[in-house]
């Protein structure tokens, strides 16, 4: 196999009847992977496609959605993904913000061209087009800061990102994913489908999340793995205390997005038995950048050590390199590196610089090598001149045993410039009041970084990927 594009063929080659990828309604092998790629390139080659083209699809995950991922490879097309929980307006600016030609979706769903039920009609085969130096993916921010930027991600960056993670995963024919994170995410796409199926394992892709339900799928569908972020963590860990649950397939449970707390690592792997392995990275390098080692070393707290391939650092505001414990922007170079942002140069040069991505965030290594985020640089709190983190306040919050998931924020102060204001949900079952936490934030840190105030809520509010929406946060922390 030549291309990643190529792998339903190769792999129906070489096993025509095992299994390739599988979801709530049903499971395909390798052969009739193939067949079903090469038709639904054959109609969208009907409906206009040509190389060089974009494809957006509008669709809840489901087979259907890496069939069109692959059948518009075939054809020299790249793929945009988009959410199907967004308003028609969002998805109608991803549409056209990324010129496709056409958008698979459900009937009846504004901006349709082209229902999915129409992918499995008979129709004349085409050629593959041959994909080196093409557009893979355009993979849209989460728009926190404005409009989302499209991130254009080109076969290179996947051939290169999927390579690191089967090698610093040990992935293999044996294992098998079990997807849980939208496809709509760069993370989905690469962790628990290409990577799996380049190995030559499989893929089960989950219908919508069920807390209380995921155990009883990972018995029955027997995954070594799944990826998710640490809100599906806390979720799990709040469901009620019982037998542990039989996760004895898994050989590893991975958790980006967002960094995790220690404490909640330790509560999720003491109770379920399944080793979390923390990573990092962006959309703008394709997924991953660090991962702590599955064989090695894990240290919960840090995301891990640079993937082989990739050079990870520390970058001081003067442009020079920090040396360990030092904290800095964290910066990346590697080939999973995007090409830029659809459209935006500006936006580009400034993300991307001498061949650095700039990833907006703030870290340091320790003496082992291993990177410790201290926060996003835009999180940063300036109270009275003095810089706060959030994250270090959140990660007192975590210690005390009442805490389940806790995201602090800066609000406007007419003296102070900015003073931190925490949310905090407890854990299930477990009665705290502010008066509390704020006396265990006292004996945790000092003076100047305990929150002005607690907020206790039964929930985070979340975006799409499931990440803590501190924007809304904040408008709910100013009225406090």
């Amino acid at each position: 196999m030549r291309h990643i594009a190529e792998l339903p063929e190769a792999r129906a080659a070489a096993d025509p009847h095992g299994p390739c990828v599988a979801d709530d309604h049903e499971t395909l092998s390798n052969t009739q992977f193939r067949d079903r790629v090469a038709t639904a390139a054959s109609v969208l080659h009907r409906a206009g496609v040509r190389p060089d083209d974009v494809v957006a699809v509008v669709l809840a995950n489901r087979i259907d959605l890496v069939v069109v991922l692959f059948a518009a490879w075939r054809l020299g097309a790249a793929l945009t993904p988009v959410n199907p929980g967004l308003t028609d307006d969002d998805v109608r600016y991803q549409v056209e913000d990324s010129g496709a030609r056409v958008v698979v979706g459900e009937h009846g769903r504004p901006a349709t061209t082209l229902d999915v039920g129409t992918l499995t009609e008979h129709t004349v085969a085409v050629p593959a087009v041959e994909p080196v130096d093409r557009l893979a993916l355009i993979i849209y921010t989460s728009g926190t800061t404005g409009r989302p930027k499209g991130v254009l991600l080109g076969h290179e960056n996947l051939a290169a990102m999927c390579a690191m993670i089967i090698d610093s995963l040990g992935l293999n024919k044996a294992d098998h994913s079990l997807l849980i994170l939208p496809l709509f995410h760069v993370n989905g796409i690469v962790v628990s489908v290409v990577s799996p199926l380049l190995a030559g394992g499989r893929t089960t892709i989950a219908g919508k999340f069920s807390a209380s339900a995921f155990f009883d799928t990972v018995a029955r569908v027997r995954p070594t793995y799944f990826s998710a972020v640490p809100a599906i963590y806390a979720m799990l860990l709040a469901q009620p205390a019982g037998p542990r649950p039989d996760g004895s397939s898994l050989r590893l449970a991975i958790c980006g997005a967002a960094p995790m707390a220690a404490e909640l690592i330790t509560r999720f792997e003491q109770r379920f038995g399944v080793p979390i392995v923390e990573g990092y990275g962006l959309s703008e390098g394709t997924c991953a950048s660090t991962l702590n080692p599955v064989t090695g070393r894990r240290k919960p707290g840090t995301v891990g050590v640079p993937l082989p391939g990739q050079t990870v650092a520390i970058m001081a505001a003067d442009g020079a390199l920090s040396p360990p414990g030092e904290p800095g922007e964290v910066v990346v170079r590697g080939p999973n590196v995007m090409r830029g942002y659809l459209g935006k140069p500006t936006e580009t040069a400034d993300t991307v610089v001498d061949g650095w991505l700039h990833t907006g965030d703030v870290g340091y290594f320790d003496d082992d090598g291993y990177l410790v985020l201290v926060d996003r640089i835009k999180d940063m709190i300036i109270r009275a001149g003095e810089n706060l983190y959030p994250k270090e306040i959140e990660n007192a919050l975590y210690r005390h045993a009442a805490v389940h998931e806790a995201a602090v924020v800066g609000v406007p102060d007419d003296v102070l410039g900015e003073v931190p204001v925490a949310h905090v949900v407890a854990a299930p079952g477990a009665t705290v009041s502010s008066s509390e936490l704020l006396a265990h934030c006292r004996a945790e840190l000092a003076g100047f970084k305990v929150p002005a105030a607690i907020v206790l809520t039964e929930e985070m509010p979340r975006n799409p990927v499931g990440k803590i929406d501190k924007k809304k946060l904040r408008a709910l922390a100013a009225r406090v």
